[in-house]
């Protein structure tokens, strides 16, 4: 009879981790205190899980059905939605189009329990089509406690001067609307220049975060170094666009590396979301041209940087 008792309890946990891990049910509306992102009960947590690629340039797996396998099977408890802007069929040129694919991945992680990042994936300053947008997403989704927005994926030639008077303006058509979900802001240099925002930060408003981005064969204890000063500073980080080979998305996958970034994120209790759901042949893409658009996918269906990633989230997201 123990053993028979035993069982049932393994698969009580089971079925609560698979339910309830970074579930928003259970951690409710985020906040950031210090540089800690905290849950509804004041307690830290640490989001874990998927990019997906540029819209305009890999749209199949923008799909409830693609949500749903990154929920169960790879125990994502957050996911990205990168909304290009700038390249062909991007936001600047089909924006109702764009928004779409956007509303089709948040609405599937809302229905899912899970937190989502609405992510503004451009390069340059956009200010009044930013504007636009997020004030479509804050009106749609304001009130959901999943919703995440990241107004500028990567800055890379604007100076952190111009960087924040963009991200003041965004934040300031957000917060009327949405006064608590938590919005993350980039940084010069493809987010590698924390230390600039750190001595010069956005005043004036709650639940901000700064966006670090690393690519392990590339990005290594110097700029962990320009984190821990971030940190040291009080600037809260969040790194949501993450992953194992060099920063041009090629290359090998640098495990150790990759390793030591995961523990330096986890120490420091900082959320990771690793780049990207994708099927181009280049290292950063997690997918193989087999993988079906809705999930569902085997081994033989991943790149190694896609069996890496699924191994890292279902393993940290076990804690």
């Amino acid at each position: 009879m123990k053993l028979k008792y035993i069982v049932i309890a393994l698969l009580v946990a089971a079925v609560s981790f698979a339910a309830n891990a970074q579930s928003v049910k259970k951690h409710g509306q985020l906040q950031v205190k210090g540089t800690q992102l905290q849950d509804q009960h004041g307690q830290p947590i640490v989001l874990r899980g998927m990019s997906f690629g540029w819209h305009n340039f890999w749209p199949r797996f923008y799909t409830a059905g693609a949500v749903k396998w990154l929920r169960d099977d790879w125990k994502c408890g957050v996911v990205r939605a990168a909304i290009g802007v700038g390249p062909k069929d991007s936001y600047l040129e089909k924006p109702e189009w764009s928004t779409e694919k956007a509303k089709t991945v948040i609405d599937a992680a809302i229905k899912e329990d899970m937190y989502v990042i609405i992510d503004w994936h451009s390069h340059d300053i956009h200010l009044e089509e930013a504007k636009a947008f997020f004030t479509d997403m804050a009106t749609t989704y304001g009130k959901n406690p999943h919703v995440i927005y990241e107004v500028f994926n990567e800055p890379d030639k604007e100076t952190w001067e111009e960087v924040k008077a963009y991200a003041q303006e965004v934040t300031k058509t957000i917060r009327a609307i949405d006064s608590d979900n938590i919005i993350l802001v980039g940084t010069p240099h493809w987010d590698q220049d924390v230390h600039l925002a750190a001595d010069d930060p956005i005043t004036g408003y709650d639940n901000l975060m700064y966006t670090l981005h690393f690519y392990a064969a590339t990005h290594k204890q110097e700029l962990r170094d320009k984190g821990d000063y971030a940190l040291s500073k009080g600037l809260p980080l969040f790194i949501s666009e993450s992953a194992g080979m060099e920063a041009t998305g090629d290359g090998p996958l640098n495990e150790k590396e990759w390793q030591t970034w995961i523990d330096w994120a986890e120490k420091n209790k900082i959320s990771w979301v690793t780049w990207s759901v994708s099927d181009k042949n280049e290292t950063c893409s997690v997918l193989l041209p087999t993988a079906s658009a809705t999930g569902g996918w085997k081994t033989k269906d991943l790149r190694d940087s896609g069996i890496k990633s699924r191994e890292l989230l279902r393993r940290y997201n076990k804690k």
